[in-house]
């Protein structure tokens, strides 16, 4: 069955020289990324990807946030290469690379409308790719607005991954983050987090037929659907200091009904029972096959080849399993059947 890796990542070589320029020696998130053969090897990668039967991949640019490691000036040199180097894989490689989502300077709000434009307009990218939060700042906040009013208007969609770093410390009497905390279970956090201000901002009111693709299966919503629905039915009972029940009372839908919105991705390192989890919440419809490669284990291979086996031992129907793998994709990237 054809099989469309909706999210993985890459580091084309003319980006990486910059990165590298930009950002001087490596650390934390990004050393890992640096140091995965497929990310930076496309001959690397091709062998990785040959071992699957009828697999392709849409390109993103790693981590780092653009806005963590550059200045506003250099997040629109490094979106603009990136692009420019993706587009052109794709055009090279078009049965392995069917498209590539652009990496917008979000740190740079008086830039980022013309950027997306571009990428979209000039390039011909898929979608964009934002972070669950712009060094600090969450994504319903105004200086965002235009991207999310852009590509609701053109029906593309926007990919969040998640955004967290050993800055977030767990604990107040902290400064750090300890034992890798941030992205074991801040990554998930941080998505769920992103989603819930979008919601509660009424960005669907607005846009009800915005696209949005969370990473590694929607975050922790899928597992917490009791909360998020009957939870959030009450939404302002255990608070004092604002009175919550005006938004509830303003939304259109249930706060549960919002979430289930959202696009999520099968990459969860493997897991069986989180694919289970976030299939029974959004349902074959709203799931879109992905991996992550290259970060796993074995450097590429085994989260796609897990992933993989979980889908193709699931017991839904072939039309369910065609969806995920690739009908999906794309309806939602605009790309040949």
């Amino acid at each position: 069955m054809k099989k469309i890796d909706i999210f993985n990542h890459i580091w084309p070589t003319r980006f990486y020289e910059k990165l590298r320029e930009v950002t001087g020696k490596m650390t934390d998130i990004t050393r890992r990324s640096e140091a995965v053969p497929m990310m930076t090897n496309l001959d690397d990668r091709f062998r990785i990807m040959d071992m699957f039967d009828d697999y392709s991949q849409i390109l993103s640019l790693a981590s780092p946030p653009l806005e963590i490691v550059a200045n506003p000036q250099q997040q629109v040199m490094l979106s603009r290469i990136g692009s420019e180097d993706m587009a052109e894989l794709c055009q090279k490689y078009p049965d392995r690379f069917p498209g590539y989502i652009a990496s917008i300077p979000m740190g740079n709000p008086q830039a980022v409308l013309e950027e997306t434009k571009f990428a979209m307009e000039q390039l011909g990218a898929s979608g964009v790719q934002v972070f669950s939060n712009v060094k600090g700042i969450p994504l319903d906040h105004p200086d965002f607005h235009c991207v999310f009013d852009y590509m609701a208007g053109i029906d593309k969609p926007i990919w969040i991954h998640p955004a967290r770093g050993a800055n977030f410390p767990d604990y107040l009497t902290e400064d750090r983050s300890q034992y890798e905390i941030w992205w074991t279970f801040g990554w998930p956090y941080d998505t769920s987090a992103a989603m819930a201000r979008l919601v509660f901002s009424k960005i669907f009111d607005k846009h009800p037929n915005l696209k949005i693709i969370t990473h590694h299966g929607g975050g922790m919503i899928p597992f917490f659907e009791g909360r998020v629905g009957p939870g959030w039915d009450q939404l302002g009972a255990r608070t004092s200091s604002v009175d919550y029940s005006v938004l509830l009372k303003e939304l259109k839908m249930r706060p549960l009904d919002y979430f289930k919105l959202f696009y999520a991705d099968t990459a969860v390192f493997g897991s069986k029972p989180a694919t289970l989890c976030s299939l029974a919440f959004f349902g074959a419809d709203h799931v879109v096959f992905a991996s992550d490669a290259p970060f796993d284990p074995e450097k590429g291979p085994m989260y796609i080849r897990e992933t993989i086996k979980i889908l193709d031992n699931l017991e839904i129907s072939e039309e369910d399993r065609a969806k995920i793998y690739h009908g999906n994709a794309q309806k939602l990237l605009g790309l040949p059947a």
